[in-house]
């Protein structure tokens, strides 16, 4: 697929366009200020170009106060949540309370294992749990 064919190029007006890449407007915003960083070309060259500049955006946001933190990925392969099969990059502003307990951040992608301190205190909890019946159930007559 070129960059010509995407449903970007065809349906979606450049919020900027460089000689290297091209950005959007994300059209299911995560949150607000959400943007997709499109290579032109479609080789890691054009890839990396996109990377910096969605890190170098996001550090400008931070330091201007627009967002508190961003998150930068890329989904790659339709198991991993890609839904337009050509390279792209997510630039997503971060602000405080846009969710209740960030912590694991982009490991949120998979439902119930984002936040690794939850999953650890649920274990605790359930092993807890789990030797405190087996000492009631001692004395269980």
């Amino acid at each position: 697929m070129k960059l010509e064919e995407t449903v970007w190029a065809l349906n979606s007006e450049p919020f900027v366009d460089t000689k290297d890449f091209v950005v959007y407007k994300d059209k299911y915003p995560v949150t607000e200020g959400h943007l997709l960083f499109v290579p032109k070309v479609e080789d890691w060259e054009h890839l990396a170009k996109c990377y910096k500049a969605a890190y170098q955006w996001g550090f400008d946001w931070v330091q201007k106060g627009y967002c508190d933190a961003y998150n930068i990925g890329q989904n790659v392969g339709r198991e991993a949540g890609q839904s337009i099969m050509y390279a792209h990059v997510h630039l997503i502003p971060r602000r405080k309370a846009d969710m209740a307990d960030p912590t694991g951040g982009v490991r949120h992608a998979i439902p119930g294992r984002g936040n690794y301190k939850a999953n650890e205190d649920k274990e605790r909890q359930e092993k807890l749990w789990a030797e405190e019946q087996a000492r009631q159930q001692r004395f269980d007559f």
